[in-house]
């Protein structure tokens, strides 16, 4: 699937833009921000927010909501979209191989919607929601964006890939969050 030319046209010009900005130094931080271990003190230090706000039952049910959020926008990221759209990574598309900077192998065939932008944005909206702070809400957001970046400078999704990835990941993040807080009142918890 190709978008339409206009669209097309602005999404490989601000891919080959972000991914020409490569450095050796560059290309090792952005493997780093798109994988887990870099994230681990972050991981922690929010396991500690929600244990010190809502203590270690209503943590752990966060976790297992969390873990849903995770599950839902990873899944309907790959069958409702990937596997429907069939758009490829530019990783992929021939006539743009050439001109790319890869870092690493390409992944998948298909790349609309990123998955990695839908995960952390669904995680990032439903833990903005739950725990309404401003200086986290920043790092949260910082963290998804910062992941989702690196998608584009490591040339595996286009810009819109990942735009379509964070809008549905914050759909199904917030909507996790009114479930959740529905279920939390209605429980023996609220």
């Amino acid at each position: 699937m190709k978008f339409p030319a206009p669209i097309q046209g602005w999404d490989e010009e601000l891919l080959l833009a972000i991914n020409g900005t490569n450095a050796p130094w560059l290309d090792n931080v952005m493997l780093a921000i798109t994988g887990n271990l870099i994230w681990l003190p972050l991981y922690v230090a929010l396991l500690v927010v929600l244990f010190r706000k809502f203590g270690w039952k209503v943590t752990l049910i966060i976790l297992i909501s969390t873990a849903v959020v995770i599950t839902l926008t990873d899944q309907i990221s790959v069958n409702a979209f990937k596997e429907r759209f069939h758009r490829l990574r530019p990783c992929h598309e021939g006539y743009l191989m050439e001109q790319l900077h890869m870092v690493k192998n390409c992944g998948g065939q298909y790349g609309f919607v990123s998955s990695h932008a839908s995960n952390t944005f669904g995680v990032a909206f439903f833990l903005m929601a739950l725990i309404r702070n401003w200086w986290l809400t920043l790092v949260i957001i910082v963290w998804a964006g910062a992941v989702s970046y690196s998608r584009v400078y490591l040339g595996v999704h286009y810009p819109v890939d990942i735009i379509g990835g964070a809008m549905l990941g914050a759909l199904i993040g917030y909507l996790c969050f009114l479930v959740f807080s529905y279920a939390i009142k209605r429980s023996k918890f609220g």
